[in-house]
């Protein structure tokens, strides 16, 4: 790696890492997996809400680089679109879709969407990279129609690994540390070592909890809040094996079983009331 001296000798602090942009596309192109879970979450998504009925407009927010959702969804029958902050990610999402007017360049919390013209809005690893949770959720709630749903899949401040894996920070257990702590990674990240958070330019900053994200989710108007277990019928993945069938009865009318497995989540599904 560059020195620090040589890293800004010609460049302002604020300039953040050389070229950090453009390395975080080229990882992400090649991270990016082929697996997408549009089809999971709509599976979710019709045990709470009527999908046959009405406005079939569905956003995938922080698309990436290789926009599988978007496919996956175009071929589903939905009127389905990306949007994606980083404008080499938006090239290439454009380039491996073949289609322009699919994916849009645009952040979470300024959404390219009119008022109450989206049926359902995925943000899958995107919540915890935003500057503002509060307004990338007043946005979605915006853009959705009345019954309309967000699906949120985001960081857990309390997620226990044995080995420490955080899916953020290459760093074991990064979200067990301290808030002081968490920000001096991710300055050092942005200034010295863009491999810490996979050379994004928007590493994790945001470390939730189901209750937090209710919260949230209440401030801006959601009225009710759903989890995996909540939602999951034999046909989803979450639900496939007999353990976790059994743990799906289990924790249904249980609250403390429930608070408990709640307590490990990373999904949450926010109904906006009609």
């Amino acid at each position: 790696m560059p020195s620090p001296r040589d890293l800004y000798r010609n460049r302002f602090l604020s300039q953040g890492y050389p070229e950090l942009e453009a390395l975080g596309v080229e990882f992400y192109k090649n991270l990016q997996g082929s697996n997408p879970i549009a089809g999971d979450v709509l599976a979710y998504v019709a045990r709470l809400i009527d999908l046959s009925k009405g406005v079939r407009s569905i956003a995938d927010v922080g698309c990436g680089p290789k926009p599988f959702n978007v496919k996956q969804l175009l071929a589903m029958g939905y009127d389905a679109y990306g949007v994606e902050p980083v404008p080499g990610s938006v090239e290439a999402a454009r380039a491996w879709l073949g289609d322009q007017a699919r994916i849009h360049q645009g952040c979470a919390e300024s959404l390219p969407f009119p008022d109450r013209s989206q049926r359902v809005i995925i943000l899958s690893t995107v919540l915890e990279h935003v500057d503002s949770p509060e307004q990338c959720l007043a946005e979605a709630y915006r853009v959705l129609v009345p019954d309309g749903v967000l699906y949120v899949y985001t960081t857990n401040r309390y997620h226990f690994s044995p080995t420490g894996i955080n899916d953020e920070f290459r760093t074991r257990f990064f979200n067990w540390f301290p808030a002081l702590v968490k920000e001096c990674y991710v300055f050092q990240h942005l200034h010295y070592d863009p491999r810490l958070a996979n050379f994004t330019p928007r590493p994790a900053v945001h470390w939730f909890t189901y209750a937090g994200l209710c919260r949230l989710g209440r401030s801006v108007g959601f009225a009710q809040f759903y989890s995996k277990v909540d939602l999951a019928d034999p046909g989803t993945v979450f639900s496939r094996s007999l353990p976790r069938r059994l743990l799906l009865k289990a924790v249904a009318r249980r609250p403390w079983l429930r608070a408990l497995v709640l307590s490990q989540t990373a999904h949450i599904i926010m109904w906006k009331r009609p």
